[in-house]
């Protein structure tokens, strides 16, 4: 594929990114008490209905797999195990902001988001086949941010709610149906996590880590030699986001 270039570099120097920004959530988290009781950046901020920004965000995800009946069969007693493997993507989004109360807002922030999901078929003879979809998904978050009392240029949060997505890559090559791995293109995923509202006198910045777990099965071909020994396939996310409103 085309991005197969962009995605290897991207995997290769994952690891160091996911470390890189958990320690500038950290730092920045930490950093914030420093102004716990410094001059108030932004008062009012909070107080507006309706407030707009962008988030960019890095995130870490793999198929959860379970085998079928098939599996255990003779017809594949070959295979000695299925085993998906965590990759890395990024996203790229707008947030829509509304304010409910001095504790609760509701958040959309729709996002083009690009993954890369790996599934290794490992054999009795020590062979092993690799399954590689890359998918790019229009998000739909929906979500509810209930937050802590602001103390000086601080405040921390709480978010949840659902996620929709729908696949934006285009129509499938009818060889790929019977020579690889299928999946459906639409998700709908359950998603928590926190974060820390830091203030600043012309913006508001977000480091924020949220957990996504997909509810509906995607597998979508169970006829061909990568589908038949799997019954479900669904989706686990850790994502670190930064927010700038």
């Amino acid at each position: 594929m085309q991005n197969t270039h962009l995605w290897h570099q991207f995997h290769l120097h994952g690891r160091k990114i996911i470390l890189a920004l958990v320690l500038l959530f950290v730092f920045s988290a930490s950093s914030g008490q420093k102004f716990k009781w410094a001059r108030s950046n932004n008062p009012g901020y909070d107080d507006r209905k309706v407030s707009y920004g962008f988030l960019i965000g890095l995130h870490t995800n793999a198929y959860q797999l379970q085998y079928s009946d098939t599996f255990i069969t003779q017809k594949f007693d070959t295979v000695f195990a299925v085993l998906p493997d965590w990759s890395f993507g990024f996203s790229l989004g707008f947030i829509v902001n509304f304010r409910v109360n001095e504790l609760l807002d509701l958040r959309l922030t729709p996002s083009v988001a690009f993954y890369e999901h790996q599934v290794d078929y490992l054999f009795t003879d020590e062979r092993t086949e690799q399954q590689l979809i890359e998918t790019t998904m229009v998000e739909f978050p929906l979500l509810a941010k209930y937050k802590s009392y602001r103390r000086g240029n601080v405040r921390m949060y709480m978010i949840g709610g659902i996620k929709p997505a729908i696949e934006a890559s285009g129509k499938k090559d009818r060889e790929s149906v019977t020579t690889s791995l299928e999946t459906k293109n639409i998700n709908l995923s359950v998603e928590a996590g926190f974060g820390f509202d830091l203030y600043f006198p012309l913006f508001k910045f977000s480091p924020e880590i949220r957990f996504s777990r997909g509810i509906p099965n995607l597998l979508d071909n169970t006829t061909n030699r990568y589908g038949q020994p799997l019954r479900r396939i669904n989706t686990n996310q850790v994502t670190i986001y930064l927010l700038f409103q």
